[in-house]
């Protein structure tokens, strides 16, 4: 998945998500600070064995959510450059599900845009996800 000509970057995709692109696309003559958060299927959660999990969206709906949460964090933090992807279909442990960046003139406020991405992501937009195991 190529990364786009314009400063916001939001797709919904069941290709494997590179989180070096997106760092790369990022990548701004203007930002000091630049966040990437990377959220991965993990194997357990306590005893519980995850083999894959399942991800789901209503598509449109979703699509259109992050483009607004995109637009929120370019408007609130000043952000010169935003990603916000999101695997569909079936992730392995180590994958990554989501990848989330933002690039801004300082640290402080790369680190609470994409903190407020992720959270705002996993919190609004309609993405579900069903964990499975082998026995």
């Amino acid at each position: 998945m190529a990364p786009p000509d314009d400063p916001v970057w939001t797709a919904l995709t069941p290709d494997p998500l590179d989180a070096g692109a997106v760092h790369d696309f990022l990548l701004d003559e203007r930002a000091g600070g630049t966040c990437v958060f990377v959220g991965t299927t993990r194997r357990w959660t306590g005893d519980v064995r995850t083999d894959v999990i399942a991800y789901e969206a209503y598509a449109e709906m979703a699509s259109a959510e992050l483009a607004e949460l995109a637009d929120q964090a370019v408007r609130r933090w000043g952000v010169f450059r935003v990603a916000l992807l999101h695997r569909l279909g079936d992730v392995a442990p180590r994958e990554a599900s989501v990848v989330v960046g933002a690039a801004c003139a300082h640290r402080a406020e790369a680190f609470e845009a994409a903190r407020w991405l992720i959270d705002t992501l996993k919190d609004r937009v309609p993405i579900w996800k069903t964990e499975h195991a082998d026995g």
